[in-house]
């Protein structure tokens, strides 16, 4: 098992059919998660082209969440969180924080993506939007997005199984100015592993 420690990110390689379990370890920790083609990093798991793809906004058991090149990167096998992600929110950055009221640096999903990929020794240009794991994001009156607390209890789980060799990586994220990650706002590590 491998830790996604508090505020931090991490990244890995997975092999065709191999399964990811990421794992809520204290239960309210919300895990941006990106997938990305292991061959050709321009090709990785988009939230806009799934979204089309599964006619809804929350991926479930048995969805294929798909590529900017709108093929099947991660299927999602096993969720025991109570089914509750966003795939609409962008990826925390230094500028979010900012227009949240921050002076100074705040950590941020956009650069654990970029500190995870770079300890594999890899790179990317930009940050695509990630999925947002144990996120609860409801859409309130068809139009309104509102921050609520994750559902997710301790040691709940997702599995997502690899349709193609790729690149995943994760963030537990650190927003700590919002009840993202739960009413007490405060970040916690994640655990995943990789599974034959």
């Amino acid at each position: 098992m491998i830790e996604i420690p508090a505020r931090r990110g991490k990244a890995a390689r997975v092999r065709k059919s191999q399964t990811v379990k990421v794992i809520n370890t204290r239960g309210q920790q919300v895990v941006d998660t990106w997938a990305f083609n292991a061959d050709n990093m321009r090709e990785f798991m988009s939230m806009e082209h799934s979204r089309v793809a599964l006619g809804r906004i929350i991926p479930g058991i048995g969805d294929a969440l798909v590529t900017n090149q709108r093929r099947p990167i991660l299927t999602l096998v096993e969720d025991t969180s109570g089914g509750i992600h966003d795939t609409l929110f962008a990826a925390c950055d230094r500028w979010r924080y900012e227009l949240l009221g921050c002076t100074e640096y705040h950590d941020n999903c956009t650069d654990n993506l970029a500190a995870g990929l770079a300890a594999l020794g890899l790179a990317l240009p930009e940050t695509p939007a990630p999925l947002n794991l144990f996120m609860n994001i409801p859409v309130i009156d068809g139009n309104r997005v509102e921050v609520r607390p994750p559902v997710s209890t301790p040691g709940s789980h997702v599995a997502l199984r690899a349709e193609m060799d790729c690149i995943v990586a994760f963030s537990a994220c650190p927003q700590d100015l919002l009840p993202v990650n739960g009413l007490a706002m405060r970040p916690t590590e994640a655990h995943f592993e990789i599974m034959d």
